[in-house]
């Protein structure tokens, strides 16, 4: 995915903020000024820093306005718990464990 420019950016010399927007989130709707977007654990992440903090935290892109909402969510109009992708995601993984064999271990007695 190229980097492209936020939807929350001001003018070139100011902080670009972001709003958190996952419907969850205890953090929902509170905005953040930007510290860094990277490719990091898997997936497209947001840093920011709390106010007065000097330790950087981040959330899922997706989970912010820096990132066009996803379809299927406005679609379902937030109805359902898992988006298709996840689902799938969740299948696939459960056939990899299906597949592996699981030891079981007991404590010497």
């Amino acid at each position: 995915m190229p980097y492209r420019r936020l939807s929350t950016a001001r003018g070139s010399g100011d902080p670009q903020q972001f709003r958190i927007t996952h419907p969850f989130h205890p953090k929902k709707g509170q905005e953040y000024e930007l510290v860094g977007f990277a490719h990091t654990w898997g997936e497209y992440r947001v840093f920011f820093r709390l106010p007065g903090d000097l330790r950087t935290q981040s959330v899922p892109a997706d989970w912010t306005d820096v990132e066009e909402p996803d379809a299927f969510v406005t679609c379902s109009a937030q109805r359902s718990l898992f988006r298709p992708k996840d689902l799938l995601e969740l299948a696939d993984l459960l056939e990899v464990l299906d597949h592996q064999s699981v030891r079981t271990t007991t404590p010497n007695v």
